[in-house]
């Protein structure tokens, strides 16, 4: 799944580091996140998308909605 993370992360100068702090997981996390090898779970999905002020769908790009 693919997700604007890391677009707006540098956007507000915000480092992979105090992300993770502020979303309570490891940087390596955001890494993965970032990376596309690790999709978030709900909960840190809606957590992600509260920090960046934005809806959970404004985050991430879900593929295959079109089957929904």
């Amino acid at each position: 799944m693919q997700n604007r993370i890391q677009e707006l992360r540098k956007a507000r100068k915000v480092t992979q580091q105090e992300l993770a702090d502020a979303l309570r997981v490891t940087r390596q996390t955001i890494i993965s996140l970032e990376s596309g090898k690790y999709n978030a779970s709900l909960t840190l999905a809606h957590k992600a998308a509260q920090f960046f002020g934005i809806t959970i769908e404004e985050l991430f790009v879900f593929e295959g909605d079109e089957n929904l």
